[in-house]
């Protein structure tokens, strides 16, 4: 029946059984080099050190050979503790998948002597060097002897478990060199990871993997055998700073025997100390050797260093691989005094969360390892938990913690940070912080909690040339100032810490600073997010800023950051605010759900916004204004509730390569005489017009691709003005482009097409050159001239309209200058309704229509155009009408009013109701029928034959007869096409409704 105990609230059991299979031979092909051999001819036992259960059967009997040493213990993963020579015919162990290893884990270079130690003691922690066999009984018993003979080998693993188990580290390391058997059981995880917590307090194996890099990982994780002994090599030899600890060890001395650990009661002796003794750690970058020569008790004062005295910390051959002198500080909250860091040291917080619980638990499954007070009958409970938040070091005059020169390598991890200043005091603190960090010094900040109540400084403060300090996963919230101050040329590295709910700013960088930041979350602050100004730098990668009172980055008076990957998401004011001569480069960020615009850019700074995502602001995407600048390019600006781009008030931006779409109203804004480069942007989808030029605006626009919006693509209204050049156009709900009310641009080298309201629209005294365009395949007319506008068009392609070419009514002006306009399905220029433009040299040839039609008392001058192949004739008058003819070359037109009237047609047959061929209409009394309504000359004297009918004048209609419009059934036409009134002028065009909305 194996053998059962408690230890540390779990049930453990060990099992000593034969082994199936040897990896060595057997005692029978190797010799042993023992001076006594077993009697027994059966298999060595094998020892299973990690598993639960061992079991050790009576039949088996084992010779031990034991050797008394006085080698220094160590910590290290070497060698095995017996060299082949000294090995008897003891089969190896087979290692535990958890934690054992076939190479023995407490290993030394020295070999232990052959053959025996003192009878019944253990090498290492007995003393004595007799070599009598352990084994060796006498032929005759002795009778006088008043005990019996046992040798170890009769000891059952569990018994010399739970013996080491009172065993120190040191005193470890010697047993685990006796024998295999020993080395096995003195390296189990349980052992350690009891001896780590005891001394570390952590509840995970913490790993040195530089001189100021240290990360706990879970066992699980971890590379090593057994992690718990390896984390022990690695930290032992610091200073602790633990109350209380050292007079402790001072009463205890033989206790503490077998430990090397230096107590302190204050952090700043332990410091102190670490400075007075401060050489080259033995350790280097490789971590590999760690060995304890000192074997004193742990309030010894010897330095902790195991390299010579003169090799100090200004040898400069060695610095790369000096490892700083390690300061533990315990659980507890701290007052120090005047504490400034001169030197390499490392100060590490340890501590863990403690609970205290009553005797009578059978068992505690969250407990790393638990002491029992038989006296109070309380046991207490350690459990994982945040190490900063049990050390905590606090002021409340001066600065808690100051890096000066001379700490380039020195670090501060796993502590709390508290400055408190007395309110009521009238000793001036707003020089002093939290943490400060000055020129010439480079330390390591890692996982700290950093809090200040003070409203005149900052928490952090990293300050001077030089000043390049390492700040991650730390925690700098709720501080009443700024979180993280850095100025006057200080650099860094500031990586994965949460900065929040500050009352100032969360980040300042001022007066040529420049941080690197890195995936920080910078949130919530009663403030902006990050200031940078008066010429701060920096480059700032995957940060995530959000909802914070104020912008999420601001940019003032000269600074220039550099902004890369970083979500700006949430801001109750802006995302970006670059102002007074602000710069910098914002490249591929997020940027969304502002309160306000995404990024504004105001009084004259000239940022760069490079492929970022701008999208789903609560009001624009971008806003500049008040004479700003900036390079806004390769942006994807979507979904915003105002403009995607707004510039107004003399600014002068280049937006270049950017998408903007789907906004919820216009896509570019241009007002108050805004200006700007805006070119091969692509602006589509947005629910009003592309762009907006306005209020004295004077904007380029040169290929961009505006299309598919749901009002206008571009309009120009209120004396806006700019060029438009060789962009496309095409497939808005209205027009493609609009000028009304002065508006004055010029318009070049542009297709404009797919309008469902036409391609161009002046209207309201619009002004405007069209040059070089190409205007075609818009539903309605292809340009529209209304209410006293007055634009020139020249040298313009208009083709293939589904309405007329150029329609000018309503007092429409303008002049028609060297123009192609063909192809177009009504008339290729209607001039109507007291309008008068100029037409000279225009080519307008292979309409479905009339070539030129004057109409309604309009008028017009006609000088040198040639009209020509066109289906209704070239030149249809309505009656009234006298324009001023000058050279026009009037030819080859197709008459087919004519045509149908000569053959009895009626004319709705070859015109239906979309177009409106120039002949004489009459109404008929007799029928009834209204102004509204038109019959042609041959329906009267065919249908309308003995009606009173009378002649109205020479004019466009379609006949309502034919229409089957009217109750006469018309005898001309086959089956009766049900139409509306007949319309002498096409289709009024819809204009912008963005006025109404705005």
């Amino acid at each position: 029946m194996p053998m059962m105990t408690r230890r540390n609230g779990k049930r453990r059991k060990y099992e000593v059984k034969q082994s199936p299979s040897s990896p060595l031979p057997e005692s029978s092909q190797q010799p042993s080099t023992s001076t006594n051999t077993s009697t027994s001819s059966e298999s060595v036992p094998r020892v299973l050190p990690s598993t639960t259960t061992f079991q050790s059967p009576s039949t088996t009997t084992v010779t031990t050979t034991t050797t008394a040493t006085t080698s220094s213990p160590t910590l290290s993963n070497d060698t095995s503790p017996l060299s082949s020579s000294h090995r008897t015919s003891t089969q190896p162990t087979t290692p535990s998948p958890r934690c054992a290893s076939p190479i023995p884990l407490g290993s030394t270079n020295q070999s232990p002597k052959d053959n025996t130690t003192s009878q019944g003691r253990v090498g290492g922690v007995g003393s004595g060097n007799n070599e009598e066999s352990v084994h060796q009984q006498p032929s005759t018993p002795n009778k006088s002897d008043c005990a019996p003979n046992w040798s170890l080998d009769k000891i059952a693993n569990e018994v010399w478990f739970t013996i080491f188990s009172y065993l120190l580290e040191q005193d470890l390391c010697r047993v685990s060199q006796v024998c295999l058997r020993f080395h096995t059981i003195a390296n189990d995880c349980e052992l350690w990871k009891n001896l780590y917590s005891s001394v570390f307090e952590y509840d995970l194996p913490l790993f040195r993997k530089g001189p100021t890099d240290f990360e706990f990982i879970s066992p699980e994780d971890s590379d090593f055998p057994n992690p718990w002994k390896e984390s022990f090599r690695q930290l032992y030899g610091g200073a602790h700073v633990r109350p209380g600890y050292q007079e402790l060890t001072e009463r205890n001395s033989l206790r503490y025997k077998g430990r090397n650990v230096v107590y302190f009661d204050t952090v700043e002796k332990a410091v102190n100390y670490c400075e007075e003794t401060e050489g080259l750690h033995e350790v280097d970058t490789s971590l590999t050797s760690g060995n304890f020569n000192n074997t004193s008790s742990g309030h010894s004062s010897g330095s902790p260093s195991t390299v010579s005295s003169n090799l100090r910390k200004d040898d400069t051959t060695t610095k790369d691989n000096f490892n700083p002198p390690l300061i533990f500080i315990h659980s507890g909250k701290y007052k120090p005094e005047g504490l400034f860091i001169d030197s390499s040291i490392a100060m590490i917080g340890a501590g863990m969360f403690i609970y205290f619980l009553s005797i009578f638990i059978y068992h505690v499954p969250y407990s790393s390892f638990l002491y029992v007070n038989c006296c109070s009958f309380v046991i207490i409970v350690t459990a994982p938990g945040n190490v900063a938040e049990n050390v905590i070091l606090e002021k409340n005059s001066d600065s808690t913690i100051t890096f000066i020169e001379g700490s380039r390598r020195a670090y501060l991890g796993y502590v709390t940070l508290k400055f408190t200043p007395d309110t009521t005091s009238c000793v001036p603190h707003h020089k002093h912080y939290c943490l400060e960090i000055t020129e010439r010094c480079s330390p390591t900040i890692d996982h700290c909690i950093i809090r200040s109540s003070s409203a005149v400084g900052a928490a952090v403060c990293v300050s001077g040339p030089e000043a390049s300090p390492i700040i991650k996963h730390c925690d700098i919230s709720g501080c009443e100032n700024v979180g993280l101050y850095i100025t006057d040329h200080a650099k860094g590295v500031y990586e994965d810490n949460e900065i929040s709910r500050n009352a100032l700013a969360g980040v300042w960088v001022k007066n040529h600073a420049s941080p690197i930041m890195r995936r920080n979350h910078i949130h919530n602050g009663r403030d902006v997010g990050v200031f940078t100004f008066d010429n701060g730098l920096g480059y700032f990668e995957a940060n995530d800023i959000h909802n914070n009172r104020i912008a999420g980055f601001e940019v003032k008076a000269g600074a220039n950051p550099t902004v890369v990957g970083c979500e700006i998401h949430h801001g109750q004011t802006g995302g970006i605010y670059v102002h007074e001569n602000g710069g910098g480069q914002f490249i591929e960020n997020r940027i969304h759900s502002n309160n306000f615009a995404g990024v504004w850019i105001t009084s004259h700074s000239d940022p760069t916004i490079r492929r970022n995502e701008i999208y789903n602001g609560h009001q624009g995407g971008v806003y500049i204004f008040g004479e700003g600048r900036g390079l806004i390019e390769q942006n994807n600006i979507y979904g915003n509730a105002l403009a995607g781009i707004q510039i107004r008030t003399a600014s002068d931006p280049i937006v270049r390569h950017n998408k903007i779409h789907h906004g919820q109203h216009g896509g570019i804004y241009v007002h108050e005489k805004g200006q700007g480069l805006i070119e091969e942007n692509e602006v589509y989808a947005n629910t009003l017009a592309g762009v907006w030029i306005t209020t004295g605006s004077t904007p380029v626009l040169r290929k961009n691709r505006i299309h598919s919006g749901k009002q206008v693509g571009v309009y120009f209204y209120d004396n806006g003005h700019g060029r438009l050049e060789e962009n496309d156009i095409f497939n808005h709900l209205y027009s493609g482009v609009q000028i009304r009310t002065g508006s004055n641009p010029m318009i070049k080298k542009n297709k404009i097409w797919g309008g469902q309201n036409g391609g161009v629209l002046v209207y309201n005294g619009g002004l405007g050159t069209l040059e070089q365009n190409e205007i075609f395949d818009n539903a309605m007319a292809g340009v529209w001239i209304k209410t006293d506008s007055c634009p020139t068009l020249r040298r313009n392609k208009i083709y293939d309209g589904r309405d007329g070419g150029v329609c000018i009514f309503n007092g429409g002006k303008g002049i028609l200058e060297e123009n192609d306009i063909f192809r177009n399905a009504q008339a290729g220029v209607l001039i109507s309704t007291q309008s008068h433009p100029v037409l000279r040299r225009n080519r307008i040839f292979d309409g479905l229509a009339a070539g030129v039609e004057i109409t309604n008392n309009a008028s017009a001058t006609l000088e040198f155009n040639e009209i020509f192949n066109n289906r209704f004739g070239g030149l249809c008058l309505a009656s009234g009408v006298s324009p001023l003819l000058k050279g026009n070359k009037i030819y080859d037109n197709h008459n087919a009013v004519q045509k149908a009237v000569s053959n009895g047609q009626c004319l709705y047959k070859i015109s239906s109701y979309t177009s409106f061929p120039m002949h004489d209409f009459y109404r008929c009394r007799t029928c009834n029928t209204s102004d509204r309504n038109a019959i042609c000359v041959n329906c009267i004297n065919t249908c309308h034959a003995g009606h009173d009918h009378e002649y109205i004048r020479h004019d466009r209609f379609f006949c309502d007869c034919g229409a089957g419009s009217l109750s006469n059934q018309c005898h001309l036409q086959g089956e009766p096409t049900q139409d509306t009134d007949t319309l002498y002028d096409s289709a009024a065009p819809m204009e912008s409704h963005t006025l109404m909305v705005n």
